[in-house]
This record gives C-alpha cells, sequence and structure tokens, in this order.
C-alpha cells in the first residue's frame, strides 16, 4: 500500500534504475524521488552516474531495467518530447540560447504559434509576452527591449531567462545542470534566486551540482550518488555536514 502512495505523492518516482556502457557500470539500482513543490539537489563525484540519471528522466536514453513514474503514471515509451509533454524541462550549462537573437526569440525558440497569414500578430504577442516576462519574473526593468541580443546579457541573466522561458511554458519540473558553471559569484547568487523562484511558484526543481555550498543553500533535500548507488539522502543541511556524511556514506561502501 506505502508503494503505491509513494507513486501518488511523488511528482518523480524513478525504481530500481540501472544502466551500463559495455563493461562499464552507471547506475546499480538506484531509487531517486521528486516531491510536489520541491527542490531536490543530486550531488556525487565525476562517475557517480548524476548524468546518467538526469539523461534517462529526460527520455535522452533508456534504462537497462527500472520504472519511471510521473505525476503517478508509468511513463512508457519514453523520449525529449514525451518529457516536454509532461512539463520536464531542462535547463543546460550553455542555456540552450541563440545569443545573436533577440530575447523574444529565445523565449519562443522551438515553439512559435502561428497567429495571422502574415505572422505579424504572432510577433507582437511574442514580443509582449517576452516583455511580461521579463518584468515579473526576472525582475528586469520595464522598459526592456524584447529585440535586446541575448548576446547582452550576463551569465546569471542568461540562466535566468532560460528558467523563466520554463516556467512560462507551464513546467512542472526545471531539470538544471550544472546552472553556475563559470559564473561569478554574484551571478551565481542570482541564478540560486532564480531557482528558488521556481518552488515560489509551485514548481519542482531538480539541481544538478558539484557545487555543495549552492546545493546546501536551495535544496529541501540532497540525494548522493557514488559510483553508480545512492549512498545517502539527507533533509537541508549545511555544507559542513553534508560533505561529512558524504564521507561516512563513502567510507561505509568501500568496507562493504
Amino acid at each position: 500500500m506505502r508503494e503505491k502512495d509513494n507513486k501518488m505523492e511523488a511528482l518523480v518516482l524513478m525504481k530500481h534504475i540501472s544502466k551500463s556502457y559495455g563493461n562499464v557500470v552507471a547506475l546499480r539500482g538506484v531509487d531517486f524521488e521528486i516531491g510536489r513543490n520541491e527542490i531536490v539537489g543530486l550531488v556525487g563525484d565525476n562517475g557517480a552516474g548524476k548524468t546518467t540519471l538526469i539523461k534517462i528522466l529526460m527520455g535522452v536514453i533508456a534504462p537497462d531495467t527500472g520504472e519511471i513514474y510521473f505525476n503517478g503514471e508509468k511513463i512508457k515509451k519514453h523520449s525529449p518530447k514525451k518529457a516536454r509533454s509532461l512539463g520536464i524541462e531542462p535547463v543546460y550549462q550553455d542555456q540552450a540560447l541563440a545569443l545573436k537573437q533577440p530575447l523574444w526569440c529565445n523565449v519562443f525558440l522551438g515553439r512559435e504559434k502561428c497567429f495571422g497569414r502574415s505572422g505579424f500578430m504572432r510577433v507582437n504577442y511574442e514580443k509582449r509576452k517576452t516583455k511580461e516576462l521579463l518584468r515579473q519574473r526576472l525582475g528586469f526593468a520595464g522598459d526592456l527591449d524584447p529585440e535586446t541580443k541575448a548576446i547582452t546579457l550576463s551569465g546569471g541573466e542568461r540562466q535566468g531567462l532560460a528558467i523563466a522561458r520554463a516556467l512560462f511554458f507551464q513546467a512542472r519540473l526545471v531539470v538544471l545542470d550544472e546552472p553556475t558553471t563559470a559564473l561569478s559569484l554574484t551571478e551565481s547568487e542570482k541564478v540560486l534566486e532564480f531557482i528558488k523562484m521556481v518552488k515560489k511558484e509551485g514548481r519542482s526543481a531538480l539541481l544538478v551540482s558539484h557545487n555543495l555550498r549552492e546545493v546546501c543553500e536551495v535544496s529541501d533535500r540532497i540525494v548522493v550518488l557514488d559510483r553508480g548507488r545512492k549512498i545517502g539522502e539527507y533533509p537541508s543541511l549545511s555544507e559542513e555536514e553534508l560533505r561529512a556524511k558524504m564521507k561516512e556514506a563513502i567510507e561505509a561502501r568501500k568496507q562493504r
């Protein structure tokens, strides 16, 4: 009965996920869960299996074994298109922005709507919605021109644009893979505020990062992977506490 309840309560439930690449085992029977309106941090050293797990969640690759449930329903024939239709949106390290294109083009990139024979109504709609998005969700100045090129934004603002774009298109889960890589401390803090905004809007987020301080600052729960296994799962704690827990768990794994 409890297993059924978990499927209904969790937004994402991944059960017994395993994946190998030839003789290399990337994941070994991992159970992973993301609740509704929850920020989950996923941490571990290089080769821990983090990237493989999120690629499976996004439908980019298929697991060798295991099941995935979203909003209580088992996902069948998973794919990136299926993930997007469910409301799972990725925010990549490079933001997946067309830097030489204006902001409004980036917001609607790949999701253009056809209004009117000439497209004039569509363009006006997209520019208006972009201006509202930047003002209301990112706190940009109200007179920001949607024609501004994306390349003029700072690194943190670009990540914010990518996150806000996901929210605008009704993402239920935003997946962030190392979103502060190569950003300054100030820009990184801005991105963390954008991630907190995801939860304020009633959505969930998965933050994958090597930066334990940032993970601890925004996460409700933190999952630790090591050599393809889940070795720890903790409620929000400090960076020092997390490092100690990770060290303890890795030592315990070595002794088994």
